[in-house]
C-alpha cells in the first residue's frame, strides 16, 4: 500500500497555469526539504523535465490511455516510493480525455485512480464573480472527483482579487492561493509547445525558480500540504520493472493486415484483421519465474540510448526495463558524440527535435555512418518519431543516416492524439499480431509512410499501416511507454545478445 500524501493540479482548460502551479509547488516543498515525486498526466515528455529540475527527481508519466487504468497506481508508487509529497500535474482541462473515450486518461480520471484530492487553477484574468459558477460548475460535475481548493492565477491586482475571493465564498471550494501576473515565469515555446529543459538548462533553473518564488509569495503551502495527507491510501504493490518482465501475458493476437490502407495506396490484403482483443494491451509472450533470473542467461549486452538536446523524450521506465533485461544501457548524444559506445550491440533512439538540430545532426556525419553500419550489421535498432527521421536519407534536404529510404520534412500541420496500433509484422520489438497503445506528436512528415514491411497497423483514427521494419530496425512515428508491454525490452535485448 502507498500512503504517500498527494496533490493532482487541475484546470478548466489549456492555458490556466497548471505547468506554473504544480512545477512552482514541486520546487516550494522541495526547498523546505521534503522529497517531492513529480508526476505528469498525458503522454508529454516536456513537462516532466521541468518537474525534474524542480524536484531533483525523475518526472513520471501517469497515461491510464498507453499503459492501462490498472498500472496507474502502480506506477505511481514506484516513481513515489520513499517520498514526503507527490504533485501530479493534469493534462488539458480536468474533464478532457482520450477522444471518444469518455474519462479515460483524462485528469479526472487518474485522480480518482490514485484517490487524490484535485486544486483547481483557474485563470481569473478576464472574469470576477462567474468564477464561482465556473468552480461550482467543476466541482459538482462528477461526486467521485474531490476539488479540494482552487488557485486563483493571472489576478490583476487586490481589488480583482477581493471580488472573486467575495464570489468563491459561497461556492464552498476554498481559495488556496492567487498569483498575480508575472510575465517573468513565462518559458519560450515553439511548434511542439515548451522548449525542453535539455535546451536551455541555465535559463530553465531560473524559470522553475521564479514559479517556486511565486506560489511560495502567492499558496498557502500549509493547507496545501495538509490537503495532500488527506489523500486515502493506495491498495496494492508499486511497479517493478524486473517482476514486470516475468509477469505472464495473454497469447499474441493472430497477424493483422487486411484493412490497413498504405499511404497512397489500396487496403492491404494479407491476412484476416483481428478482432478487438479481451484485454487492453496486448504483451509479447514469456515464462513466469523469478526476477533475478530474467537476465541469467544473457550476455550483458551494451545498449545505446540517444540523448541530448535533439532526442529528449523517453519515459524512465524504459531504461528501466532494459536493464533489469539484462542491458547495460549508455547513454550518448548525437550531436557530441562522433561514435556510439564501445561494444553496442543495439540502438534506442526516442522522441525529440531533430528537424531543429537538423545542420548539427547533418555535420555529424562520422555517427551518422556508425548507426548505418550498426543496422546494416542487422543490429536491433528501435526508433521514434525523432529516431525515424534521423535514421532516414534525408531531413529538410540534409543528409541523415540513410538507413531508411525515406526523405522527411517539416510540415504546418500537427499531427497529435492517441493511437491504438497492432503489429503487421515480427520484428525486434514485438511479435505480428501485438496489440499498442501509442501517440503520435509532430509536424513532420516522412515519405514513404510506411515500407515494404510495415511497424504498425493504425486502427485508429483511420486504419492505415505505419512505419518501417528492416533487418534488425524497428522505425516508426509512434510513441509507446514499454510498461505496458515489458516484453518488449526483453525481446529487444534477447536480439543484442544474437547479433
Amino acid at each position: 500500500m502507498s500512503s504517500v500524501p498527494r496533490l493532482v493540479v487541475a484546470a478548466p482548460s489549456s492555458g490556466s497555469g497548471k505547468t506554473t502551479v504544480a512545477t512552482g509547488l514541486m520546487a516550494a516543498f522541495a526547498s523546505r526539504g521534503l522529497a517531492v515525486s513529480p508526476h505528469k498526466v498525458g503522454p508529454d515528455y516536456i513537462d516532466p523535465g521541468y518537474h525534474a529540475l524542480a524536484t531533483g527527481r525523475v518526472g513520471r508519466n501517469l497515461d491510464a490511455y498507453l499503459c492501462g487504468a490498472e498500472l496507474v497506481a502502480p506506477l505511481f508508487a514506484h516513481g513515489a516510493r520513499g517520498c514526503d509529497l507527490a504533485v501530479v500535474e493534469g493534462v488539458m482541462g480536468l474533464f478532457d480525455g482520450a477522444a471518444g473515450e469518455g474519462e479515460l486518461a483524462s485528469t479526472a480520471h487518474v485522480a480518482k485512480l490514485l484517490r487524490a484530492p484535485v486544486v483547481l487553477v483557474v485563470d481569473a484574468s478576464s472574469q470576477s464573480r462567474s468564477v464561482a459558477a465556473l468552480v461550482h460548475g467543476f466541482a459538482s460535475w462528477d461526486p467521485e472527483v474531490r476539488i479540494g481548493g482552487v488557485i486563483l492565477n493571472k489576478v490583476g491586482s487586490e481589488r480583482h482579487e477581493a471580488l472573486l475571493r467575495e464570489a468563491l465564498d459561497q461556492s464552498g471550494v476554498a481559495v488556496l492561493g492567487v498569483l498575480r501576473r508575472a510575465p517573468q515565469v513565462v518559458t519560450p515555446s515553439r511548434h511542439l509547445g515548451l522548449v525542453p529543459v535539455a535546451e536551455r538548462r541555465a535559463d530553465a533553473v531560473e524559470a522553475v525558480g521564479a514559479m517556486a518564488a511565486q506560489v511560495r509569495e502567492g499558496c498557502d503551502l500549509e493547507a496545501l500540504l495538509a490537503l495532500a495527507r488527506s489523500a486515502g491510501g493506495l491498495e496494492g504493490a508499486a511497479w517493478d520493472a524486473g517482476e514486470a518482465l516475468v509477469s505472464s501475458p495473454p497469447p499474441p493476437l493472430p497477424s493483422p493486415t487486411l484493412g490497413f490502407a498504405r499511404p497512397g495506396g489500396p487496403p492491404s490484403s494479407l491476412g484476416a484483421a483481428p478482432p478487438d482483443p479481451p484485454v487492453a494491451l496486448a504483451r509479447s509472450s514469456s515464462n513466469a519465474g523469478r526476477a533475478e533470473d530474467v537476465a541469467a542467461g544473457l550476455e550483458r549486452a551494451v545498449v545505446a540510448v540517444a540523448g541530448g538536446a535533439a532526442f529528449s523524450f523517453s519515459y524512465a521506465e524504459q531504461v528501466e526495463l532494459l536493464r533489469a533485461a539484462g542491458a547495460d544501457v549508455v547513454l550518448f548524444d548525437p550531436l557530441e558524440d562522433e561514435q556510439l559506445p564501445d561494444g553496442t550491440r543495439g540502438l534506442v533512439i526516442g522522441g525529440g527535435f531533430p528537424e531543429v538540430y537538423g545542420a548539427e545532426l547533418s555535420a555529424n556525419e562520422p555517427l551518422r555512418k556508425a548507426v548505418a553500419a550498426l543496422a546494416g550489421s542487422g543490429a536491433p535498432v528501435a526508433a521514434e518519431c525523432a529516431g525515424l527521421l534521423y535514421l532516414g536519407r534525408e531531413l529538410d534536404s540534409l543528409p541523415m543516416c540513410g538507413v531508411l529510404d525515406v526523405s522527411a520534412r517539416m510540415d504546418e500541420r500537427l499531427t497529435l492524439g492517441y493511437r491504438d496500433a497492432v503489429a503487421v509484422s515480427d520484428s525486434v520489438l514485438a511479435e505480428a499480431g501485438s496489440r499498442m497503445r501509442g501517440h503520435e506528436f509532430h509536424r513532420t512528415v516522412v515519405e514513404p509512410g510506411a515500407g515494404a514491411v510495415a511497424a504498425w497497423g493504425m486502427r485508429t483514427p483511420v486504419r492505415r499501416l505505419e512505419g518501417f521494419v528492416q533487418q534488425g530496425v524497428h522505425a516508426s512515428y509512434l510513441h509507446t511507454h514499454w510498461a505496458a508491454a515489458p516484453g518488449v525490452a526483453r525481446r529487444f535485448v534477447e536480439r543484442c545478445g544474437a547479433a
